[in-house]
């Protein structure tokens, strides 16, 4: 029996238009990678005059006896890393006091993912990610989350050059004309963004404007900030006040406000160590000095860094696993009487195959008739007619669409039947179509929903190593991801579904459906078991599956699946 039926309309994403002209395409290339290389030229620049000022002004010999003194004193630093922690925990307090919607720790982990940016790309393009992860992570819209941290952050910068003004004139001196443009500049910037708050405020936004209590956050981070220098000045012998530690700290980020290198590497050091000179200091301890306080910083803004980009949940990169807590398990759909078990079987070019493996599939299970629904997923042989004639149900593809577009066919064509159970398994006989009912018995006596048959908990006769590496390292992948330590066969083609775990079933790509479709029944609760089943490595024809295409395919769907709403 054979039946052509309309195709299932699946969810696409829209097509992007194309570019209107070679010209623009053109246009497009080569701005950025002249950019690029702009950028490029100008940061080696900048690190090669920064390296030859230390060239000039450092003793070899000096600098490494000021480094084993440091290296003496390793818990002055430590002590000075926590209050350098302390100081973003306090610039995480002060952001929820303007944007009260943003949770602490969204908003520690904007500032150290933010942190973290800066440390490893140029032009400071780490200060965009602090707005970025919170939108990412948060409902927050993004003109009030973008508002408050240009507010935030040029209060910060403008209460540093205030502290280093006070604390120690003949150092602010020393920036000249540079401190009163940065000062300028910062001025605006923080008028700008608090007039934007305004507006956003009488829009209707959770806004406020930073008061008093901000501008003393912002003046106890720098102070607490500052810890790092004046604790690796000391260690490399150098009798520095804590006011003046304060003062090189305001040079440094002075200095890195246009840094061209990431981490603002050359730059930091040349300006911390032409500071600790103006003070009185020897150039090699002072050389030493800027290298701790830059490293110390550097290790805790990449550790800490990432960190932030996971936690907490959800992380910078979107959530990678399902959440612990799991919706409740779906209501049973009601099954009649006679309701038979479908087993579904794609198939494109396995007329070698298909035939025989409708032929052996049981016409009875657990006491329920077996209906066989073969997709023929754009076949150029006669697959179709194979399967017709074995006794399948026949539905056709309008072109070969991938194996995800199959299945989700398949499963929608499968509860049509009202059944009581959907089967599905490959149609190039590496299963047994005998054991159906061992999958389908789970889901009809009512123990699970959703029913995996496992290749090696039943012990695979034969299966090729490199197959089997990969089967083994995506089952750990899935295992991980789906919380499920009973999960031992990520990747099978043999599976069984109730009614409603069918009905509910999304394949969110056509290329494939192993990972995705695990993933949505579990997080939509459904009850999962898994069966030893045997495993006979095809002897016909070729597999689809290629290990680039796979993982450029597979992996974006798994992350889109775990982030879909």
């Amino acid at each position: 029996m054979s039946l052509t039926a309309t195709p299932a309309r699946a969810a696409s994403p829209p097509v992007p238009p194309a570019l209107p002209a070679p010209a623009v395409r053109r246009r497009s290339r080569s701005a950025p990678r002249a950019r690029r290389w702009v950028g490029r030229s100008v940061g080696w620049v900048a690190l090669g005059v920064a390296v030859a000022y230390l060239a000039r002004v450092v003793d070899p010999p000096a600098l490494a006896a000021a480094l084993r003194a440091v290296a003496d004193r390793p818990a002055a630093l430590l002590g000075a890393l926590v209050l350098y922690a302390a100081a973003f925990a306090l610039r995480a307090w002060a952001w929820r006091r303007v944007l009260p919607g943003l949770p602490y720790g969204q908003s520690w982990a904007a500032l150290h993912v933010s942190l973290l940016g800066n440390h490893v790309l140029p032009f400071r393009l780490g200060e965009a990610l602090r707005v970025t992860s919170v939108v990412r992570r948060t409902p927050l819209a993004p003109a009030p989350v973008a508002a408050s941290a240009v507010a935030l952050r040029g209060a910060d910068l403008l209460a540093v050059l205030a502290l280093a003004a006070v604390a120690t004139p003949s150092v602010a001196a020393t920036l000249g004309g540079w401190a009163w443009v940065a000062a300028v500049a910062l001025v605006a910037l923080v008028a700008g963004a608090v007039g934007w708050l305004r507006h956003l405020r009488r829009r209707g936004a959770a806004v406020r404007l930073p008061g008093p209590g901000v501008a003393v956050a912002a003046a106890g981070a720098w102070l607490l900030e500052a810890a790092v220098v004046w604790a690796a000045a000391s260690a490399a012998g150098i009798a520095l006040s804590y006011p003046q530690a304060v003062a090189v700290t305001a040079v440094t980020i002075v200095a890195q406000t246009v840094a061209v290198a990431p981490g603002g590497i050359g730059g930091y050091e040349a300006a911390a160590t032409a500071a600790l000179v103006g003070l009185g200091a020897a150039p090699g301890p002072a050389l030493a000095a800027a290298l701790v306080a830059h490293a110390t910083k550097t290790a805790y803004a990449l550790v800490l860094g990432a960190v932030a980009l996971a936690a907490p949940a959800p992380g910078y990169l979107g959530r990678m696993r399902l959440p612990r807590s799991l919706p409740p398990r779906p209501a049973p759909v009601p099954v009649a009487p006679g309701a038979p078990v479908v087993a579904m079987l794609p198939a494109h070019d396995e007329e070698a195959t298909v035939g025989e493996v409708v032929r052996r599939l049981p016409s009875v299970a657990c006491g329920r008739p077996v209906v066989a629904v073969v997709v023929d997923d754009g076949s150029t042989d006669a697959s179709a007619e194979r399967a017709a004639a074995a006794g399948a149900v026949v539905v056709r593809q309008p072109a070969n669409l991938g194996l995800g577009a199959a299945v989700r066919r398949g499963l929608a064509e499968a509860t049509a039947f009202r059944p009581a159970c959907v089967v599905y398994l490959d149609a190039d006989g590496e299963y047994a179509p005998e054991e159906l009912e061992l999958l389908a018995a789970p889901v009809l006596d009512g123990t699970a929903d959703y029913v995996v048959g496992s290749r090696f908990a039943g012990g695979a006769r034969r299966m090729r190593p490199h197959r089997r590496i990969g089967n083994r390292v995506l089952t750990g992948w899935v295992r991980w991801a789906s919380r499920r330590r009973d999960l031992t066969d990520g990747q099978s083609g043999y599976r069984a579904f109730s009614p409603g775990a069918a009905a509910a079933a999304e394949v969110v790509h056509d290329y494939n459906y192993a990972q995705v479709l695990t993933l949505d029944l579990l997080g939509k609760g459904y009850a999962y078991a898994e069966v030893p089943i045997t495993y006979a490595f095809r002897t016909t024809g070729t597999s689809f599956v290629k290990l680039g295409t796979y993982l450029r395919r597979v992996v974006p769907a798994v992350h889109h699946e775990l982030n879909a709403p």
